[in-house]
């Protein structure tokens, strides 16, 4: 195949990264992904999805199911799970001063301040509807001037208690022209940050690549799939969970109820080359740009890994091993916190700065994980019985062959830098 040929070498065309900004973009704070399932995806799946699939749709959160088979619980089962919730602020209280007091949720202190953000307040007049408020700051201190010696020169940071949303304003009965707004604790405050495309080749940044991108590729996978006219013995469930930042417990709903007989968690990873202070830890190089991730240890099915790590080798497509202890963190975990026998994985891209306004990633590592994925699917696909595969396939150590010393010689296209 050439490298013409092969999309996660080439620069993501126009109309896909607007879609990908499209999905980002959409306001989507825990417990009010609708934004982005509803808004965004459930019309993205309907302008592709062939008229026998299936959207699922579910009463306690918004998460929504691309379904390939409704009801075929007799074929194989396969889910692809990103997440549409976002890390938010949120309002703690309002000072007789204005400042509104906020919550900073899983964002470090210290990368809120001077940002511009959205606040969303549920009309207490009218219950369910929401409005938005733009042009305020966060901010803690206000100016260097009123910082003592050790914040001035970074040996003191910023506690998570003095953060607050400035709305500027002044003037009279300060405090009760916050009330007039119909503000109140508990409204959530996202960063009003769209991606960019990035200075170097291929580079997008902005706020919130954890998770839109995992929904994107899901997505995107899903249209692959039904452009290729389906699939034969394999039930596919493109699932865009909720909740996951406080728990996965969206993904683990959607695991209980379609109980899946495989899964993979598509979410970000770390760029841990460019990670500051992280290169004396000797933590797996993983990098921005050397293709998708796959996670290794932890409850990951070796059965799965090698399905997809054989598929993305035969087609060439760059991957890297991400090494993971009890936990993979991410939504590969539904299966097993919802009790359902489920062979398990973890994919996803490594991106620099996560859980700030400046993540970075890299849109070869994107479409790598899509690419894989597909091609995953059609490799699934072509076994006799993928349920009898994954039941009497699983590796034995005990019939490990010996391994003697190789020599020193290197192979011809030895990269040292490879995961």
């Amino acid at each position: 195949m050439s490298d013409t040929a092969k999309p996660w070498t080439q620069p993501m065309p126009d109309a896909q990264f607007k879609l990908m900004r499209d999905i980002l973009a959409a306001p989507s704070p825990v417990g009010l992904e609708g934004a982005m399932t509803y808004g965004v995806l459930k019309p993205y799946f309907e302008s592709f999805a062939p008229s026998d699939w299936h959207l699922h749709q579910f009463k306690g959160n918004a998460g929504v199911v691309l379904d390939t088979h409704p009801g075929r619980d007799d074929m194989f089962k396969l889910m692809i799970i990103g997440h549409a919730d976002k890390i938010r602020m949120q309002v703690r209280s309002i000072g007789e001063d204005g400042k509104v007091w906020i919550n900073t949720d899983s964002f470090l202190p210290g990368v809120l301040i001077g940002h511009e953000v959205t606040l969303f307040s549920e009309d207490p007049n009218a219950p369910g509807h929401y409005r938005s408020i733009e042009g305020g700051t966060v901010e803690a201190l206000g100016a260097i001037h009123f910082s003592d010696p050790a914040q001035r020169d970074g040996s003191k940071g910023i506690k998570k208690e003095q953060i607050y949303l400035d709305l500027q304003i002044h003037g009279e009965n300060k405090k009760q022209q916050v009330l007039n707004l119909g503000v109140r604790p508990g409204d959530s405050i996202i960063f009003n940050r769209p991606i960019r495309s990035g200075f170097s080749p291929n580079t997008f940044y902005g706020a919130y690549l954890d998770n839109g991108l995992g929904c994107f590729v899901t997505a995107e996978v899903a249209r692959l799939i039904a452009e290729a006219g389906g699939t034969e013995k394999v039930r596919v469930m493109f699932a865009i969970a909720s909740y996951e930042e406080i728990g996965r417990f969206g993904s683990r709903v959607l695991a209980g109820e379609l109980k899946p007989d495989a899964l993979i968690g598509v979410d970000v990873n770390h760029d841990y080359v460019a990670a500051p202070g992280i290169g004396d830890k000797r933590m797996q190089p993983l990098e921005m740009g050397k293709g998708f991730t796959l996670s290794v240890g932890s409850i990951a099915s070796e059965q799965l890994n090698r399905i997809i790590a054989s598929a993305a080798k035969e087609q060439d497509i760059p991957m890297q091993r991400d090494i993971v202890g009890v936990d993979t963190g991410t939504d590969g975990m539904a299966g097993v916190l919802a009790s359902i026998d489920s062979a398990a994985t973890s994919m996803g891209f490594p991106i620099r700065n996560m859980h700030t306004i400046s993540e970075t990633g890299n849109t070869h590592d994107v479409l790598a994980a899509i690419h894989a994925l597909h091609h995953t699917i059609k490799t699934l696909d072509t076994l006799p019985n993928p349920k009898q595969a994954f039941l009497d396939n699983h590796p034995r150590l005990d019939q490990a062959s010996p391994l003697t010393h190789q020599g020193s010689a290197k192979p011809e296209n030895d990269d040292e830098k490879s995961a």
